[in-house]
C-alpha cells in the first residue's frame, strides 16, 4: 500500500485536531511514522499539515521482555507518556509500537484521549488488500498475545501462522532494525517471504513497525506487504482530517 492517504473523503480545512504520539519504540520506526505523515497527508503547504505532539521515550522497557516475564512491565511508562501527551492538549493519541498495545488495552479506556489503535487500523487494511486472509509476523509477544487474532476474529477476518523457523527470522530482522542495519535486515526479510510464499502466495503484515522498514529495505514487490506503520499513519489522518 503506497502513496497519498485518500481511502476517505476530506474536508478542505486544516485539521484542527492535535496528535499525540508516544514514540521511541524504536527511534527507527517512530521517525519513520512521521515520514509516513506527512507523506501521505492531504497537504499542499506547511499549515495544512497537522499539529503533531512527540514524546520519545527510548527508555521504555522492552515490551517483549515483559511480557515472557523476563522484565520490568511497560505499563507505568506508557500510561505516564499517555497521560503527558493528553497534559499537553493532544485530541487524538498514536503509539507506533504493536507489542505497547497489549500493556496499553488494559487502561484505554481511561484514557483522557481516544487512541488510534495500530492492531484495528492494520486489521482494517489487511482486509482491504487480501480478503481471503494475509500472512502475519511480528515479535513473539505479539504473535503470542493473539492481539491480532481476536481483533481479525472479531471482523471475521483469518491471519496464516507462520513456521517457528519463520518466527525466529522475523525476531532477527526486527533485531537488526534496531541496531541500524537495513540492508541486512531486508535480507533477511527476503528469506521470511520466500519461506511464507513457498507455502501460500499471500501478502505479508508486518506487525512490528522494526519490520516495515526491513520490508522496505528487501527487493521485495511494495504491493505484497501491508505495513502496520502505514496502517497507523492512514487511520490517524483519518481521524485528522475528518469533517467535525
Amino acid at each position: 500500500m503506497s502513496g497519498k492517504f485518500c481511502e476517505t473523503q476530506v474536508n478542505d480545512m486544516i485539521p484542527r485536531k492535535i496528535l499525540g504520539v508516544y514514540g521511541g519504540m524504536g527511534p527507527a520506526a517512530s521517525a519513520e511514522f512521521l515520514r509516513l505523515l506527512a507523506a501521505m497527508a492531504p497537504a499542499k503547504r506547511d499549515q495544512e499539515h497537522p499539529v503533531v505532539y512527540v514524546y520519545s521515550n527510548a527508555q521504555t522497557p522492552d515490551r517483549t521482555a515483559a511480557f515472557f516475564g523476563r522484565g520490568e512491565s511497560p505499563a507505568a511508562a506508557l500510561r505516564q507518556g499517555l497521560d503527558t501527551l493528553c497534559g499537553w492538549g493532544a485530541d487524538l493519541l498514536a503509539v507506533p509500537c504493536n507489542t505497547a498495545h497489549i500493556f496499553i488495552d488494559p487502561f484505554r479506556a481511561q484514557l483522557r484521549s481516544p487512541l488510534i489503535h495500530i492492531v484495528e487500523a492494520t486489521v482494517a487494511d489487511a482486509i482491504k488488500a487480501a480478503p481471503d486472509g494475509c500472512w502475519i509476523i511480528a515479535t513473539g509477544a505479539t504473535m503470542d498475545s493473539g492481539i491480532y487474532e481476536k481483533e481479525a476474529a472479531r471482523r471475521g477476518y483469518r491471519f496464516f501462522a507462520p513456521s517457528e523457523e519463520v518466527r525466529e527470522l522475523a525476531t532477527q530482522a526486527i533485531v537488526r532494525v534496531k541496531a541500524g542495519e537495513l540492508k541486512a535486515g531486508g535480507a533477511v526479510m527476503e528469506e521470511i517471504a520466500a519461506r511464507l510464499w513457498a507455502v501460500r502466495r499471500a501478502p505479508i503484515v508486518t506487525a512490528c513497525t522494526e519490520l516495515p522498514l526491513a520490508y522496505d529495505a528487501s527487493s521485495l514487490p511494495p504491493e505484497m506487504g501491508i505495513s502496520s506503520l502505514r496502517s497507523l499513519s492512514r487511520a490517524c489522518l483519518e481521524a485528522l482530517y475528518a469533517e467535525e
